[in-house]
């Protein structure tokens, strides 16, 4: 039989060591400690023969003892993780006190009864015993759930670590991206900026051409107006010379040829005069609107203020060009301004084309002296839709820039000749009016740009006039 000291003993040494990795703390191992010292000199004293009071008091001592060690781990909330060594020793810490007051105070019923004591002191080891090995498993368990816990808070502090770490890369990554969005839109307009100063200087230069073709253009019938304006007063002299001298039939015949020059100066003075209103005409503020228009006379017009045009500004530059207009071909309502910018531009890049062309023959070869550069522009009417080709047997395009030429920038002219707008122009012309817009090339020989325009796309009257 286990005495009361030696299991206040076992207890305090097994309340003072860690579950796990649940530690006691140091004020209560000291009170432990202080609770193991008490029991170690109970157990002497009750070894050594002492009077039987002393005796007695230390038993009452050791009762009391284990009596706390019980209250004290059931009661106390930081001793909880030891009730369940309590609960396996309390049987044999029961049975071992009941079994001292009997063999103190009633030896002869204890000895009459000492096998089922015994009995009940087995019961309570193997209680002890199965304690023990639930109190295992608790701990092991315990062990577990604490390495779970633990690889969970791991796994919580590294998804914290890369919930920062991706918190941090994306205000770095908007921050830049931020910044690209600026910078974009600064690009952007500056981009806008140059293009609208590009697209003013593609208007320019065009106005230029325009200017300088008409300035031509008025030369030719203001030389008319001069010369026969300065030979209607030679006539005028000669014919009062001859009423002075009676010879009134010549002085008639004079009168018919003054007649002749006057008119011829009212024909020369009226072309003057609509050159200067297509002039006004074309360089007005484009409003857009749509208006009937004369085809036919527009490619007339802008043809040969492009061919004047250069002339204007090269002498050396010379060119034939045809015109082949359709008579039958109506009037349509397109925006009149627009489409003069059209053919001047295609008609520019044809002269261009034949120009460069020649440039580059040897003059001396014979095909340097059988090529005769020329511009051809036709219109015709065919299954409802209005064709208008601008044909050169320039250099031609090559395969590889083809599908760029309507690029917006892209020029094939050297720099300083050619902002790149004017074919993306005259193509955004073409499709803002429903048409449709086409080049065929054969590089080194030809090039035909052609416009097709759809009637039902396009108000029109009956047939344009002569």
């Amino acid at each position: 039989m286990l005495s009361v000291n030696i299991i206040s003993i076992i207890l305090l040494f097994t309340l003072k060591r860690p579950l796990g990795t649940i530690q006691v703390s140091e004020e209560w191992k000291r009170l432990f400690n202080y609770g193991i010292i008490a029991a170690i000199a109970l157990m002497v004293i009750e070894w050594i023969p002492m009077p039987s009071l002393i005796s007695f008091i230390a038993s009452i001592a050791g009762y009391l003892l284990i009596s706390a060690i019980v209250y004290v781990t059931l009661q106390f909330p930081a001793l909880e993780h030891k009730k369940g060594v309590i609960y396996a020793w309390l049987p044999i810490i029961v049975i071992s006190i009941i079994t001292e007051i009997f063999v103190a105070l009633a030896p002869d019923f204890y000895n009459k009864w000492d096998s089922y004591f015994e009995t009940a002191e087995a019961f309570a080891f193997i209680w002890a015993i199965a304690m023990w090995i639930i109190n295992a498993k608790q701990k092991k368990n315990l062990e577990k759930e604490r390495i779970k816990a633990l690889e969970k808070e791991k796994e919580l502090e590294i998804t914290e670590q890369l919930k920062n770490q991706f918190e941090q890369q994306v205000k770095a990554r908007t921050a830049e991206l931020t910044a690209q969005k600026n910078e974009l839109e600064k690009i952007v307009q500056e981009l806008k900026s140059t293009q609208s100063q590009l697209i003013h200087a593609e208007k320019m230069a065009s106005l230029g051409e325009l200017t300088a073709g008409i300035a031509h253009e008025i030369q030719n019938p203001l030389n008319f107006v001069n010369n026969f304006s300065e030979l209607s007063n030679e006539l005028l002299v000669e014919m009062k010379e001859e009423i002075e001298a009676g010879n009134y039939e010549l002085a008639l015949e004079i009168v018919d040829d003054i007649t002749q020059n006057l008119q011829k100066i009212a024909h020369h003075g009226n072309r003057a005069d609509s050159i200067v209103k297509g002039m006004l005409q074309h360089s007005r503020i484009n409003s857009g609107e749509k208006e009937l228009t004369d085809l036919n006379a527009l490619a007339d017009e802008f043809l040969r203020l492009s061919y004047h045009g250069l002339r204007a500004k090269d002498k050396s530059f010379n060119s034939d060009f045809k015109l082949k207009l359709d008579p039958n071909l109506p009037k349509v309502k397109v925006v009149a301004q627009d489409f003069g910018r059209l053919i001047l531009n295609l008609v520019n890049n044809a002269f261009f084309a034949v120009n460069e062309k020649k440039s580059k023959l040897d003059p001396n070869s014979e095909e340097g002296k059988n090529y005769q550069p020329t511009v051809e522009v036709t219109t015709s009417l065919e299954n409802n839709k209005i064709k208008i080709t601008v044909s050169d047997n320039g250099s031609g395009i090559p395969k590889s820039i083809k599908e760029k030429i309507f690029q917006p920038f892209f020029t094939t002219k050297p720099t300083g000749s050619g902002t790149g707008l004017g074919l993306s122009l005259s193509y955004d012309i073409v499709k803002a009016h429903g048409g449709d817009f086409k080049v065929d090339s054969v590089e080194g020989e030809e090039t035909t740009f052609t416009i097709i325009l759809p009637l039902d796309k396009l108000e029109k009257s009956d047939k344009a006039e002569e």
